[in-house]
């Protein structure tokens, strides 16, 4: 066991908090929308975080408002884990608990409104002169000021990967000794950006994704923020769930495209898999990278087909909430979960009809299992891989 796992949460278009996101899978009900994001004329759909736009921080953190913060906060007062992470910090110390966030473009969003109101020496304004908000570190800045610990903190950003590879890194700060708990999570908004940015690069899909689906066109994105509040061995004496490997690996094949024969994705899986000591056969679901991109899904099936049997059952949740890009990681892992804690597998949304190229099948109807071990997969472009392994303690 790497990590003990004593509370986790997340919000997306899916709904805010966990009892929204798992009425939403049981109901086979999903977040996405025709696209209606300020200043977007795109023709495709997107994974929106419902009341989002009216959520305020507060007055101590007003200096670091942008829509990706205020996502953050919104994710960090559900289910708990606030007042989690404070109890811990009051009996660890501030100083023994890390904080390590994922993203793929933090608040970018801020600086694009920065941009579009430059004065006549093209400076921006006072109130987008802020350099704790237009950084790349900013969520890992953000949750430290709002939860006040004092440990070491980190943002981490590796496209799609970004906040799978947050466990790894918690992992070994737990490991060295360099702290005793590690909230480990991710916050990823939408933005012009990456919407203009995935429709120039041509994979933006104008319907509800479909992932695996033979006639899949594209994907959805989303926004997303999530957490785990993680420990060391005998921290937590109610967690229930741990982490037990992780892979990472990076292909370097092409920049957005990955190696056609799955080899990133299957060194990541093979690594988390060593790190957990199980063969693939004990491995009873994974939640897929699944971004119903026609290369992505097709090269994660060879991956798949070439480790896993028919013991392991795979399906991909975005249908339900879009790709949220560098929170992906933390939401799916999230899924994976909880799919661990409920004993329950959630299908793939939208898709009706599996591509008939795939060698490997994937579950489209969500169905009761009895997990011991799950996995999650998440690709990021650059050939940025990362998956990872959870268990129950008792096994």
């Amino acid at each position: 066991m790497l990590a003990q796992i004593q509370r986790y949460t997340t919000t997306s278009a899916a709904g805010v908090g966990m009892a929204a996101l798992r009425a939403a899978l049981a109901d086979r009900k999903s977040g996405l929308r025709p696209n209606d994001f300020d200043g977007c004329d795109l023709d495709t759909w997107i994974g929106r975080v419902p009341g989002l736009g009216d959520v305020e921080l507060p007055e101590h953190l007003a200096h670091l408002d942008s829509r990706n913060n205020r996502l953050a906060w919104l994710g960090l007062q559900q289910d708990g884990m606030l007042d989690a992470v404070r109890a811990a910090a009051d009996r660890l110390g501030g100083h023994r608990i890390g904080i390590v966030m994922g993203t793929s473009t933090s608040s970018i969003g801020f600086t694009e409104v920065g941009y579009r109101h430059l004065d006549e020496h093209d400076r921006m304004p006072s109130e987008y002169q802020a350099p704790d908000v237009q950084n790349l570190h900013g969520p890992g800045l953000f949750v430290a000021a709002a939860t006040g610990i004092r440990g070491p903190c980190l943002t981490i950003s590796t496209a799609c990967s970004s906040s799978a590879k947050v466990f790894a890194t918690g992992a070994r700060w737990l490991r060295c000794g360099l702290v005793d708990a590690v909230l480990v999570g991710g916050a990823d908004s939408l933005c012009l950006n990456t919407l203009y940015g995935f429709n120039s690069l041509q994979l933006l899909s104008p319907e509800p994704c479909r992932p695996s689906s033979r006639d899949r066109q594209g994907i959805n994105i989303g926004e997303a923020a999530g957490y785990a509040l993680i420990g060391r061995s005998g921290v937590f004496e109610d967690a229930d769930l741990a982490l037990l490997g992780y892979g990472e690996s990076s292909d370097a094949w092409h920049m957005s495209h990955p190696h056609p024969e799955g080899k990133g994705a299957l060194a990541a899986m093979d690594q988390a898999l060593a790190g957990a000591g199980l063969e693939p056969e004990a491995i009873g679901y994974i939640n897929l990278h699944g971004t119903a991109s026609k290369a992505n899904d097709a090269v994660e099936n060879v991956a798949i087909d070439q480790r896993f049997g028919p013991s392991t059952r795979v399906s991909s949740t975005k249908g339900w909430t879009g790709h949220a890009l560098g929170a992906a990681g933390i939401l799916e892992a999230v899924i994976a979960l909880d799919a661990l804690a409920e004993q329950r597998i959630p299908g793939t949304l939208n898709t009706t009809e599996v591509d008939p190229e795939f060698a490997f099948p994937v579950q489209l109807d969500n169905s009761p299992a009895s997990l011991r071990f799950v996995m999650n997969n998440s690709f990021g472009f650059g050939g940025n891989n990362a998956t990872l392994v959870f268990g129950r303690n008792d096994a």
